[in-house]
């Protein structure tokens, strides 16, 4: 699968946010959107995943594609979990065939045991933020597209999670959206 946007414009309250955006992301490719705050980067995620429209140009999938709509594991900038759920909860909702033990296996590799079974509104935000990188990584996707997934950890920490990411993207594609490089300079740099 190939992620094709082309000509992409985007305004939002009559400001221009995204003009004559050209990209086009591999199922294999790991891509790092970055730019300053405000440069349209939420905005480019959103017109990906078909949740806003573009004013001009298309975003296509081009390949053998089954779906409608881009299939994606997602980290948003919120954290979007369900709050009075535990962690197990939350990641084992996203995957039907995925049990809470194998859940507990993934989340045990960042959060101690006992952190597990609590509801997710009493972990604090770096627990959260994991809670939600490792749901979207387990979700059965084509592709990882990740807003500000790092938020609040230390350098330790990022890597290791972006070691795992990248252990479980396999062959799907990846992005990675940062205002800087930081512990992804092996990605290919898409910058607004």
């Amino acid at each position: 699968m190939t992620i094709q946007l082309q000509d992409i414009c985007k305004s939002v309250a009559g400001k221009a946010v995204l003009k004559d955006i050209n990209w086009e992301i591999g199922s294999e490719d790991c891509w790092l959107l970055a730019g300053p705050s405000g440069s349209g980067k939420t905005m480019l995620l959103r017109l990906i995943l078909g949740l806003e429209k573009p004013d001009s140009g298309s975003v296509n999938l081009l390949g053998d594609y089954k779906y409608a709509s881009v299939n994606a594991g997602v980290v948003f900038q919120e954290d979007r979990l369900c709050e009075q759920f535990s962690a197990l909860e939350n990641v084992a909702m996203v995957n039907e065939r995925l049990s809470e033990m194998v859940a507990g296996e993934e989340l045990s590799k960042f959060l101690p045991q006992e952190r597990l079974t609590v509801p997710v509104c009493e972990l604090d935000p770096v627990e959260r933020r994991l809670v939600v990188m490792i749901r979207a990584c387990i979700i059965p996707s084509d592709i990882l597209l990740l807003d500000e997934p790092f938020r609040g950890m230390d350098s330790g920490l990022r890597d290791k999670v972006i070691a795992y990411i990248r252990d479980k993207a396999g062959h799907k594609g990846i992005v990675f959206v940062q205002q800087d490089d930081s512990g992804l300079e092996f990605c290919r740099k898409f910058v607004l």
